[in-house]
């Protein structure tokens, strides 16, 4: 339930607010039960809402706490408190007073408090308590994007509600912290709690910023995994002077079975100087998620990319085939953990130990192989390997007809799950053992096609396109060829620049492709995901495509690629959380992937202080990556540092020559930099750019919107509504149309969007 439960030694007791003064305060519109909890600042009672009829917390700060902070003060910070909507955070549903009463309304929620089950436990285990401070910093990122720092993140403060944190006493921390300029000296108590405030709290700096929460955190995380703070002392002042004079001492002698990371991460957040800690508290949490995660489940694997030992290098695409094949066919087993093809490629070459390459990726185990391909035979080494002690797990080598192709990649997926004790469903073994294509010509061209449309450009789409329509010519049942063509022309519909046909002919033929692939086979995962992107990125029917993403993830839970298309849609429908969640899980599956969409997603929910750490890890990660670049360029831009901004933009122009949306992004930054004559420049290199080849006015509107031109911005917006060209289903949701969002016509436009 709500409590701030005292401990002798962390908070005095006190005596509870008579019930005649708290009846006056609440006049009528709360009856209170029974008082429930008590601490230093306020007493907490279990009360009726009479107009919602609900049982309700409220918390009643004490008279002399009351008094320092002020009534108006107190409504003023409660108000920003109650603006916070976050699933970590309890909310705060009401708030008042009269004459020196205080008080503050919470949801009435059963469970328990971090305290209550840290005094019965002593230490969590390992993964939960590393798990919960993620869960809490993921709530006061979300405070501190909104320039609000709790002060006073302590265990009390934490509920565990069917074992997931709550975060609360934002009301009471808000209002405190308005009133530190007194400390509320008369009170005898400091804001905050002395067992988990950071140095410079301790020290009465008046001013702080979100890396004090941060060391609090990092207290509570010691207290944790070890059983008790890292400085505790007899009073007040000694505990204090500990945390100033004294080094931390280390988490792994007081508990082996900390991981090395976690104790690293930890040393950090808890600097005595606030430079040297982690510079978000999101930063934090990223840096304990890698230590855990070096103890992955047994059922994890990533298969590498097989080598090409055929006498002719151009049968690389057959050997990359049968690595995404694979791993496809492991995906389907629900009980493997399987790491999806963008992030293996980068290994290919095989330059890093396989530990370390087991450690990126996340996995217990590595499946390593070579193809060799002759005439119509095709030989095939595999071997499964545990990648922390380098031991086999099964090795098989099949020289076979190449008509045998398909059975090798079943009889290879049905190996590794025996290996790995997964369990195979009848519904699981017998999609292991169907065949896409019985033509082996329709399905070497296939490989081809997925081969270019891995390169991810415009003229790789074009190439894919025309050898899957050779395939299908061979086999017009082949429904994952209808469906890669359908994503290869989605993906030329929505592009980024240069392609050669327009969006709604592209869009077209998308959607006549994944029509006749579900057709074939309706129970094609992919189909349902492509049919799903091409509904609300051209039809904007996301009702529509919700359904058929969500069928996609029935039909194979583990597709990192459909995980992240989701992902797209809940941030064009300002669903940033789910958003999150859902590229969270993808990354989980593909972990050197789909990193740029959770910057943009953080973007376009106004938390950019959130995203440039993770903008920072993608550059580093793919420093010629235009898109990285781009959007890194726009997190400087939205923290108010463009010279940095426009460095980082200039750089994604540079490498994606062309590409009229990095350019056009980069003239609208000119624009607001005040650089109009540089912004139109640019407008007359895409309109050169247009005079050879199609040029989305979507892109013109960024380079308008930034020049304060928003009638010449509307109308590129109408027209690229009318050829669907750009990425329009997220247009509401998007920061560099913000100053076109009070224009009547930018209103009209979301209206035909089904964005109003």
């Amino acid at each position: 339930m709500v409590t701030d439960e005292p401990t002798s030694s962390r908070e005095l007791t006190r005596p509870s607010v008579s019930t005649p003064d708290l009846d006056a305060a609440l006049s009528g519109r709360y009856a209170i039960e029974q008082e429930i909890g008590s601490g230093g600042m306020a007493v907490v009672y279990l009360a009726d809402d009479l107009r919602h009829h609900r049982k309700v917390g409220i918390k009643v700060l004490r008279p002399e706490i009351a008094a320092a902070i002020g009534a108006d003060r107190f409504v003023r910070e409660t108000e920003t408190a109650a603006g916070l909507n976050h699933p970590h955070i309890l909310p705060l549903y009401d708030s008042g007073g009269a004459g020196s009463v205080l008080f503050y309304v919470m949801p009435y929620v059963e469970g328990e408090s971090l305290r209550q089950r840290i005094d019965r436990e002593k230490q969590l285990p390992v993964e939960e308590a590393v798990a919960i401070t993620r869960h809490v910093a993921s709530a006061l990122a979300y405070a501190h994007a909104r320039n609000v720092i709790h002060r006073d993140v302590k265990p009390e403060n934490i509920l565990l509600h069917a074992g997931e944190p709550m975060l609360m006493d934002f009301g009471i921390a808000l209002a405190a912290g308005a009133a530190a300029g007194v400390r509320l000296t008369q009170t005898g108590l400091l804001v905050g709690t002395p067992l988990y405030m950071s140095p410079e709290q301790a020290a009465g700096e008046r001013v702080l910023d979100a890396r004090s929460d941060q060391y609090s955190l990092a207290c509570i995380l010691y207290e944790m995994l070890v059983g008790e703070p890292p400085h505790a002392g007899a009073t007040t002042q000694a505990t204090i002077a500990k945390r100033l004079t004294q080094a931390v001492p280390s988490v792994r002698q007081l508990r082996e079975a900390v991981p090395p990371g976690v104790e690293r991460a930890l040393a950090r957040a808890l600097s005595t100087v606030p430079a040297d800690r982690y510079p978000t508290v999101l930063a934090f949490a990223e840096a304990l998620a890698e230590p855990v995660a070096v103890r992955p489940t047994s059922r994890s694997v990533a298969v590498l990319p097989f080598l090409n030992l055929s006498a002719d290098p151009e049968n690389e695409y057959f050997a990359d085939g049968i690595t995404e094949d694979v791993i496809a066919q492991l995906s389907r087993i629900q009980g493997l953990t399987v790491i999806s093809r963008t992030s293996v490629m980068p290994f290919k070459k095989r330059d890093q130990p396989t530990e370390e390459i087991a450690a990126r990726l996340k996995v217990a185990s590595l499946l390593d192989g070579s193809v060799r391909r002759s005439g119509d035979r095709v030989r095939i080494v595999a071997h499964l390997v545990d990648a922390a002690t380098d031991r086999h797990l099964w090795a098989e080598t099949y020289d076979r007809q190449l008509t045998d192709i398909f059975a090798i990649q079943t009889d290879v997926a049905l190996h590794i799950a025996e290996a790995l004790e997964a369990e195979l469903s009848p519904r699981e073994k017998s999609k292991l053992t169907r065949q896409p294509t019985t033509n082996l010509e329709a399905y070497q061209l296939y490989l081809q096609g997925r081969h270019c449309f891995n390169r991810f450009t415009e003229r790789g789409f074009e190439q894919a396109i025309e050898l899957f329509e050779r395939a299908i010519e061979k086999d017009p049942g082949y429904a994952l060829a209808y469906t890669t063509m359908a994503l290869a022309y989605a993906e030329l519909g929505a592009g980024v620049g240069g392609a050669r046909i327009e969006p709604t002919e592209a869009y077209r033929r998308a959607r006549e492709a994944v029509s006749r692939a579900l057709e074939l086979d309706s129970g094609l995962a992919e189909a349902h995901s492509t049919s799903g992107q091409i509904r609300f990125s051209c039809d904007f029917d996301y009702e529509g495509a919700e359904r058929d993403l969500k069928r996609a993830l029935e039909l194979n839970p583990r597709s990192a690629d459909t995980l992240d298309i989701y992902g797209r849609l809940l941030v064009g429908l300002g669903r940033y959380d789910e958003a999150l969640e859902m590229q969270k899980r993808a990354h989980e599956l593909d972990p050197l992937a789909h990193r740029v969409d959770r910057v943009t997603t953080l973007l376009r929910a106004g938390r950019a202080e959130e995203a440039l750490e993770p903008a920072l890890a993608v550059v580093e990660l793919e420093p010629n990556l235009a898109h990285a670049r781009a959007t890194l360029g726009w997190v400087y831009h939205e923290l108010g540092r463009p010279e940095e901004g426009m460095a980082e933009l200039r750089q994604a122009t540079s490498l994606a020559p062309g590409n009229t949306m990095f350019l056009a992004q980069l003239g609208q930054a000119l624009a607001r930099t005040g650089d109009s004559e540089g912004a139109r420049q640019v407008l007359r290199e895409i309109e050169e750019l247009a005079a050879t080849r199609y040029v989305s006015p979507y892109h013109l509107a960024y380079v308008y919107t930034g020049l304060g031109e928003h009638e010449r911005a509307m109308d590129c917006l109408e027209q690229a509504y009318r050829e669907r060209a750009g990425a329009l289903h997220g247009l509401k949701s998007s920061f560099l149309f913000a100053p076109l969002r009070s224009h009547p016509r930018f209103q009209a436009l979301l209206g035909e969007l089904n964005l109003a």
